[in-house]
């Protein structure tokens, strides 16, 4: 999909800018995947490219909603700037492999919204080499298994967004867990509004998230998470090393909410990333309150005009599923 005319004028302004030598934009197409910003791969007319990430309402598809702008929110929407370029420079600091910047725009030099001109990293994300050729991602996922580590040793006395936490904030909530089993009854409330089978077992289901989250104890170490690392925020480069892309979400959090999310994304696939040490207790209450965040942030973005309906509904039915596969007798 092409930008608007006047988002184009600003993104040619923009590639000028940012790769020089009198080049000029030739081409932008939107990138598929896309949905809180507008990712636009540029072409250059002597076929340089590089891809821009512009954090504008009306790229956004997510309905608004109360505290999306509170950063203290561990889980609040990762927009705009600030957020990007903190955790961009905390990833870059651990050795993780991220695309390398090539302009930043914050005062509306070329555009009025929020853009970075990054590096374009051509080719399969991890998600499309794992299905075309499982041994072939083998090295690519040993790699990230590598990056991983790096994250989960580098710690922090306190969790939240790297943006906050390395500006000396501090964030909502008690602990990890408490955030978490909030953030999960929200869902489970949003979730049985808009589907009967998750209201049919709505007590069950917050009362397996209170038993779950009674048993987690208290942590004081917080280790760096991408948040929602599936293989398609993975890239891979020409030479075969993980980018790790969608970064805005990067907090300080308990690395077992990075696991869960990857045995999630990858089923079998996860084996090469697995580690030892991970605590069960978190490891059950992070599983039911992503399966019921997978169903009802799908069902939510289809009360706006996203796109690609299908696939939201089905990750929606599929996670509804599984969630109520948890509280089975």
């Amino acid at each position: 999909m092409a930008p608007r005319a006047e988002t184009r004028a600003q993104l040619a302004d923009a590639a000028r800018a940012a790769l020089g030598g009198g080049r000029r934009l030739e081409a932008a197409e939107r990138i598929a995947g896309g949905s809180k910003k507008g990712v636009y791969r540029l072409v250059m007319n002597d076929s340089t490219t590089a891809v821009a990430y512009l954090w504008d309402d009306a790229e956004n598809y997510w309905p608004t909603a109360e505290g999306d702008d509170d950063l203290t929110d561990p889980f609040a929407p990762g927009l705009g700037l600030d957020l990007f370029q903190a955790a961009h420079t905390r990833l870059d600091a651990l050795g993780v492999r991220v695309p390398a910047i090539r302009l930043v725009d914050r005062d509306g030099a070329h555009c009025p919204a929020d853009l970075v001109i990054v590096e374009d990293i051509p080719g399969e994300n991890l998600e499309d080499l794992l299905a075309r050729d499982p041994s072939e991602a083998a090295p690519v996922m040993a790699r990230l298994g590598e990056s991983l580590e790096a994250m989960r040793q580098h710690r922090a006395p306190t969790y939240g967004k790297v943006a906050v936490v390395d500006g000396g904030g501090t964030s909502l909530g008690t602990s990890c867990e408490s955030v978490v089993l909030d953030r999960a009854l929200r869902d489970l409330a949003e979730a049985a509004s808009r589907d009967p089978r998750i209201a049919g077992a709505r007590d069950r289901l917050e009362e397996r998230l209170r038993g779950l989250a009674a048993e987690v104890r208290p942590r004081t170490e917080y280790a760096v998470v991408h948040g929602e690392l599936g293989p398609d925020h993975v890239l891979v480069d020409a030479v075969g090393n993980p980018v790790a892309i969608d970064i805005e979400g990067l907090m300080y959090f308990d690395v077992e909410w990075e696991h869960v999310f990857l045995r999630i994304r990858l089923h079998d696939a996860y084996r090469p990333l697995e580690v030892d040490g991970l605590d069960e207790n978190r490891l059950a209450l992070y599983t039911l309150a992503q399966r019921l965040s997978l169903t009802a942030g799908p069902l939510r973005l289809l009360d706006g005009d996203f796109p690609d309906r299908a696939s939201m509904a089905g990750i929606a039915a599929y996670n509804l599923n599984q969630a109520l596969e948890l509280i089975r007798p």
